[in-house]
């Protein structure tokens, strides 16, 4: 069994090059040959049966024609054919599926191509990223996808690099540095592809960049237009809207980046020639730490709408001015026409972290409406005369002054792709509901490091445990996830159908009113997306976080999804030889009946394990001077206090711990840099990495009291 397999009776694989794929416009085009153009991808709705680029359509509503699979029938999907990916940690990328090809990014940046029909792998290519690198990728090492264009398959790499490789053989054809001199600025979105350009923005505002989006030729890598999110130091080349959002910052913001990145979603709208992007929070999150004395500090966690040939500023909405809780709106965004009070507009719309779902007027940017979706009580209400939210002014915080705030920073909906169905109406929502506490950190105490976390906040105090003890107060953290179905007119919930264990997970709907997504217990499933009902349900062995896609070929539909995220899911054993968390491309198709393997490759405990650490060694200075650097370096992978959330590696679980010079192999030495823990040789100080491993001893030892005493009771 080769690692694709095939399902019995598939047909053999095609040659590469000799069968041919309908294109609408310009009639047959050879398989792999990527033929896309802005004629065929504006017309994307004449050809259902391919998905050719992350969201479908430009509109992004990821609502796909085809109907072959229904909810009389979803219940014989079965596994047609899988891939096993060689790497671990988050998979975010939708399959793009063109021309009888299937493209997807896996974690680190790699992009594999497929036999859409068969899975036989035809080209792997690997940018070699630097793992130090992921040091300042904020949130995992991970990529959401490639964009396709007159065969060339484009991939922003982690690195900031943005390549351009030959459809057919994977091979590198241009490659440009997006990321400006000096700047942690990282790649994890889907480049889109318009009117012959290649449009990316970048991630970063946790550590020291200024944000922006650009433009590049789709053929030559030549840079067209860069909009930048918020004002450079003085002296920098400036715009009127820039001149315009200095006003609403104050004291030396630049030196620290000011931050405002667009990370994920890019939309091209061609019914007004708009490209909208959102962007991410402002840097530090602390508003008083990077702008004394407050104000708007604009364009931070802001929608905004530029001319899509030239980069020009057309309008711009601010969700939260002067955020401070890490809202970014970068968050997915769609256009569609609604009926609203009587009359069809083209509305722009979101459900950001926020928890609030926004429509817009797309060409004006007019605000027609905005409730929550999620519960949030860092605003009551958006005011419709202003625009503005009606915030809670016990959400600012400060210091010595902490704050509960709902949502927490991952937010009421994070990047994971939602979708729309113009039939129901309905817009189908991953959503979690999660709270945090939150305190400014002293101005003397705030200190710059372009390679860790500068958001100049204590997410654990005795000011804000005192909080969340007084009677009242919520349950700490995250509280559930389920995936909402959203009447974006009414602005009212529809449905609900709730996850078993927390986490989101991307969706797809279809014109059978069926709607697909993962979740983080092991499963693929398919709902009716007009009462919520589950229909079908498939073990795939690994946490789902990405979309799906789904296309057809020889007159059969198929769905795909790309799985594994961080860890696995509790009970599940490891079965893929190339990936801890069992990261694999899965396809399914009516009558299909492929299994995935069942035989454990690794004794890989997912629950029901013993504390078993060694004895305490290290001083008492040494653990409390530990618990700070873990904090700052350690806990946003391995989670706070040392306990992970089961999608991660638990060092206290860790048999290092019995060995400092093995744990600082790994810390300062980089010895598992290969499989995406870099060196913190240079970051961490002499001594830091010994304090870190006496703390994970300690509160391992804690964990192992606190075992043994349920079991005594």
């Amino acid at each position: 069994m080769r690692k694709s397999v095939v399902a019995a009776g598939l047909a053999l694989s095609l040659v590469l090059g000799g069968a041919l794929i309908a294109n609408a416009q310009n009639g047959p085009a050879p398989r792999g040959a990527a033929a896309v153009d802005f004629a065929r991808q504006l017309a994307a709705d004449k050809e259902p049966g391919t998905w050719m680029s992350a969201g479908r359509t430009y509109d992004e509503q990821r609502y796909s024609p085809l109907t072959q699979i229904n909810a009389a029938n979803v219940k014989n999907l079965g596994l047609a054919w899988y891939g096993d990916v060689d790497t671990e940690r988050g998979q975010e990328a939708t399959p793009v599926v063109v021309d009888g090809v299937l493209y997807i990014t896996t974690a680190w940046s790699h992009v594999k191509a497929y036999d859409a029909r068969t899975g036989q792998k035809l080209w792997d290519y690997n940018p070699k990223v630097d793992p130090a690198v992921g040091q300042i990728a904020c949130c995992d090492v991970v990529n959401r996808g490639v964009g396709v264009w007159k065969g060339k398959v484009y991939l922003g790499a982690l690195d900031g690099r943005l390549i351009a490789l030959d459809a057919k053989t994977g091979r590198e054809v241009w490659s440009v540095q997006t990321g400006e001199t000096g700047g942690s600025y990282t790649i994890t979105q889907v480049p889109r592809l318009v009117k012959g350009m290649v449009i990316v923005g970048n991630g970063g505002a946790e550590y020291n960049v200024r944000g922006y989006v650009s433009a590049y030729d789709a053929e030559t890598g030549k840079r067209k237009w860069r909009f930048y999110t918020v004002p450079g130091k003085p002296g920098d080349p400036t715009t009127p809207e820039l001149e315009r959002a200095r006003k609403t910052w104050n004291g030396e913001f630049w030196k620290l980046g000011g931050g405002g990145t667009a990370w994920d979603t890019i939309l091209y709208d061609p019914k007004t020639n708009l490209v909208y992007f959102g962007t991410g929070n402002g840097l530090s999150w602390s508003r008083e730490l990077r702008s004394p004395g407050g104000g708007a500090n604009l364009y931070v966690s802001s929608v905004i709408a530029v001319n899509a040939d030239t980069g020009k500023y057309v309008w711009h909405y601010q969700h939260a001015p002067g955020e401070e809780w890490d809202y970014d709106v970068t968050n997915p965004l769609m256009t569609a026409d609604l009926k609203i009070g009587g009359k069809v507009r083209h509305v722009l719309m979101q459900a950001p972290k926020t928890a609030f779902f926004y429509v817009w007027d797309a060409k004006t940017g007019k605000l027609l409406s905005a409730e929550k979706f999620a519960p949030a009580n860092w605003a009551f209400r958006i005011d419709m005369k202003t625009g503005l939210p009606v915030e809670n002014p016990a959400a600012r915080y400060g210091v010595n002054k902490p704050a509960i705030v709902w949502p927490a920073p991952l937010g009421a909906h994070n990047w994971h792709p939602m979708s729309f169905s113009p039939r129901t109406g309905l817009v189908y929502i991953p959503v979690t509901e999660n709270n945090s506490g939150w305190e400014q950190l002293p101005a003397d105490k705030f200190k710059i490091n372009p390679r860790t976390y500068n958001t100049g906040t204590i997410g654990a105090s005795e000011g804000i445990t005192r909080l969340y003890a007084q009677p009242g107060a919520p349950q700490r953290g995250n509280v559930r996830s389920y995936l909402q179905a959203w009447d974006p007119v009414k602005q009212k919930e529809v449905w609900r159908a709730a996850n078993k264990d927390y986490g989101a997970s991307g969706t797809m709907v279809t014109a059978s009113d069926l709607v697909f997504s993962g979740d983080h217990t092991g499963f693929f499933s398919a709902y009716n997306a007009r009462t919520g009902e589950k229909l079908w349900s498939a073990p795939v062995q690994a946490k789902v976080v990405a979309a799906p896609s789904t296309y057809m070929i020889g007159g059969e539909q198929y769905v795909a999804i790309l799985v594994g995220a961080r860890g696995l899911p509790t009970g599940v054993a490891r079965t893929n030889p190339l990936s801890a968390n069992n990261s694999r491309i899965l396809v399914f198709k009516l009558g299909a009946k492929g299994q995935l393997p069942s035989q454990p490759v690794q004794a890989v405990a997912t629950g029901g394990r013993t504390l078993d650490p060694p004895l305490m060694s290290g001083t008492n200075e040494q653990v409390i001077d530990g618990q700070g650097s873990y904090a700052r370096v350690c806990a946003g992978c391995h989670g706070a206090a040392a306990i992970a959330d089961k999608s991660i590696p638990d060092l206290r679980y860790s048999p290092t711990l019995r060995s400092f010079a093995e744990w600082d192999a790994i810390v300062i030495g980089g010895a598992r840099a290969p499989k995406g823990m870099p060196s913190f040789k240079g970051i961490l100080a002499a001594g830091e990495s010994e304090n870190i491993f006496h703390y994970v001893i300690s509160e391992a030892n804690k964990g192992k009291a606190a075992e043994e005493a349920a079991r005594r009771r």
